[in-house]
């Protein structure tokens, strides 16, 4: 149900909603920018760019379906999370569509530090669906057509201060309707491009249950006609299943946060209000289920392929057959509030529907179980990425950028923040503004595609923490503070209203730790004034507030309930104030060692080193890539492709230390060169005076 709100603006949109080519019609015939898709990277595009002051289009198949949650009915998650608060940093629409349409909010790696915690929600997919489509049709300089793309126009005449053989310069819709010019173009196809579906040994053209693939034209003109290389990858999804036939005694509760954590940094707190969240619950599988994937292998087609699936998120297919006899965890989710369905986190299969009841009847929770709608797998071709530039446009095309499953990732947020990027640079090109990068030191996005256009994928790509070298400083409680502001100021894609909060954050956090610096006591009245024994009787000298802080067991509001005078006024940021107080020394550290790295850009790197076998951790890639090229610089090796900033550090250290064994040598040589020899002189005849023969 839609609140009196969102449909205003669903109404007010209608306007600028059209259809093609029946009832064809396009308040312009000429766009800065086109988004072909309307995905979570197409939305996010459509919606960047027309926030950084593009004219914009947006293309999809079925407006119905914009914002849907195409497979899992979640969002965020551990890495996952951080890519939808640095979007929400840059004014994308995600993390507050998320805490609309959330139902279940947690935060995932809380037994680890605060850099690695993943926020996550289970969404109502309709809320969701809604929201993306009530914010979309009510963004200015934002226009919304139905519609499948045939072609792109592409020409050879090409702008000769750019780099590129080609220029895309607009799109072709199937059927009858006039091409559609624009300056730049935004391919956000998902698994529609040269998508089939597979169920048991049964395929069809499509890109997701009850809807056609994109045109075969548009693959064409991909390959044929701009000779981008192509590849095939394929992921699933699982059954879903009726909630009332589900035994729930039979499995373990898993109930929502009880202060649940927004997504969002303009929200205080979710919609839906905690005591009014659902649960999800925990199953494992079977020895039972392990027999029904090996009974079902010969009737399955798509688990025979070669095609590469998600290494991360795998079928349970491939699960069994990799790890035969293992019990797996199977979690059911609610897909709505008042939705009579569940989605079975980790079920994604293939087989045909009457071996998926068997299989998931084998689970005791599941024994009665009816299935809603059967699961299925897909294959899909994507654009092998190393083809891009970190604008995410494509380097032999001038105009044309990708954004999404169309690079080889998987995933809702890996895809809005392709698309949030995608969009802000199509815009500047467009607007004949220089394109942007994001450094892989700033920010998870940063990462994502830096990994993308440098090492390009072999399988769909996940983001993980773990990838992220400097992850103490890229956190999910800071993404407004590294992002925000250069949204505004810099890259032109945050509203006023963002920022003007940003800074107030900024300043408040500045002027905090600033008061608690200057309150600096003896461990002795620390002890007193908490009434704490954590602060050890051994401890001498004087303490800040701010060193106090990096204690476990003080927090933030301890400290402004003995001292209110100073400290009260900025207890609504009491949470961040701890968790940075407890990085700040790391992060001084991390800063360091970028800031290390640019001064020592031309250190000289000897020819004869051996990469392969250095006494240092590099992985065997890494190492691989150096042995190959051998940079003569470090500030060669940096602009490796592949190479990354955790890598040239350890070589840094390496090298500064072997030169420095070098110097230590030398002077010791130097040394003894110049040293008088002690004792009585030799004799004439060579033996020492007084020696016995």
């Amino acid at each position: 149900m839609l609140t009196r709100k969102w449909w205003s603006s669903l109404r007010n949109g209608l306007s600028r909603v059209s259809r093609a080519p029946a009832g064809y019609r396009a308040i312009h015939r000429r766009y800065d920018v086109i988004v072909v898709g309307g995905g979570h990277a197409g939305t996010e595009a459509a919606a960047a760019a027309a926030r950084v002051g593009a004219e914009t289009l947006l293309v999809t198949q079925k407006i119905d379906t914009i914002g849907a949650l195409s497979c899992n009915p979640s969002l965020g998650g551990v890495g996952k999370g951080q890519l939808v608060r640095e979007v929400d940093a840059l004014d994308g629409l995600c993390g507050r569509a998320g805490d609309r349409a959330g139902i279940h909010f947690s935060v995932l790696n809380r037994s680890k530090g605060p850099a690695v915690w993943g926020p996550r929600a289970q969404l109502d997919r309709q809320r969701y669906r809604d929201f993306i489509q009530a914010e979309l049709l009510a963004t200015p300089r934002l226009e919304v057509m139905e519609g499948s793309v045939e072609e792109l126009l592409v020409e050879e005449e090409v702008d000769p201060e750019k780099p590129g053989r080609h220029r895309v310069t607009g799109i072709r819709l199937a059927g009858h309707a006039p091409p559609l010019e624009a300056s730049s173009v935004i391919l956000t196809t998902g698994t529609f491009l040269s998508g089939f579906l597979f169920l048991g040994q049964t395929s069809s053209p499509g890109g997701r249950i009850g809807d056609p693939p994109s045109s075969s034209g548009l693959s064409r003109t991909l390959k044929e006609t701009l000779g981008l290389q192509v590849g095939r990858l394929r992921t699933g999804t699982p059954p879903r299943i009726l909630k009332d036939s589900v035994d729930l005694t039979l499995a373990t509760l898993h109930p929502p946060d009880q202060h649940p954590t927004p997504f969002s940094f303009l929200n205080t707190h979710t919609h839906c209000k905690p005591e009014e969240q659902l649960p999800c619950y925990l199953v494992r599988t079977t020895p039972g289920v392990d027999r029904v994937v090996m009974e079902s292998l010969d009737d399955n087609s798509h688990i025979q392929e070669d095609t590469k699936g998600p290494r991360y998120c795998p079928s349970i297919e491939s699960r069994v057959l990799r790890f035969p006899g293992r019990s797996h965890q199977v979690w059911l989710e609610p897909e709505g509030m008042t939705s009579n369905l569940l989605y079975p986190q980790g079920l994604s299969m293939t087989m045909p529907p009457d071996m998926q009841l068997r299989l998931l009847r084998q689970i005791p929770a599941l024994h009665r179980v009816e299935i809603s709608t059967p699961g299925y797998g897909v294959q899909y071709d994507y654009v092998c990425p190393t083809q891009l530039c970190p604008s995410l446009q494509v380097k032999t095309t001038q105009g044309l950028f990708l954004a999404g499953q169309i690079n080889g990732t998987t995933g809702y947020e890996e895809a809005a923040a392709q698309g949030l990027w995608a969009g802000v640079n199509a815009a500047r090109s467009a607007l004949a503004a220089p394109l942007l990068a994001l450094s892989r030191t700033e920010s998870y996005i940063g990462v994502l595609i830096d990994d993308l256009v440098t090492r390009g994928v072999t399988e769909p790509y996940r983001m993980f923490t773990s990838r992220a070298e400097f992850r103490t400083l890229l956190r999910p409680d800071n993404a407004d503070l590294r992002l925000t502001l250069k949204g505004f100021e810099e890259v032109g894609c945050v509203s006023a209203q963002r920022y003007n909060e940003a800074v107030r954050v900024k300043e408040g956090l500045e002027e905090a730790f600033s008061t608690l610096g200057s309150l600096s006591r003896s461990p002795r009245d620390w002890r007193k004034t908490l009434e704490t024994s954590s602060i050890s009787q051994n401890k001498g000298g004087t303490l800040t507030a701010t060193e106090l802080l990096q204690y476990n067991d003080i927090t933030y509001d301890d400290l402004a309930a003995a001292l209110p005078e100073s400290l009260a006024p900025f207890l609504e940021f009491s949470r961040r104030l701890k968790i940075e107080a407890v990085y700040r020394p790391h992060c001084e550290l991390q800063k360091k060692e970028i800031q290390r790295i640019q001064r020592e850009e031309g250190m000289y790197l000897s020819p004869d080193l051996d990469y392969l076998s250095l006494p240092v951790s590099l992985s065997n890639e890494v190492r691989e890539i150096l042995d190959r090229v051998r940079p003569t610089t470090l500030g060669a090796a940096t602009r490796l492709p592949g190479m990354t900033p955790a890598a040239i550090v350890h070589l840094l250290n390496f090298v500064t230390q072997k030169n420095n064994n070098q110097k230590k040598i030398i002077h010791n040589q130097h040394s003894r060169a110049h040293k008088k020899p002690s004792g009585p002189e030799p004799s004439e005849g060579g033996e020492r005076a007084g020696a016995v023969s």
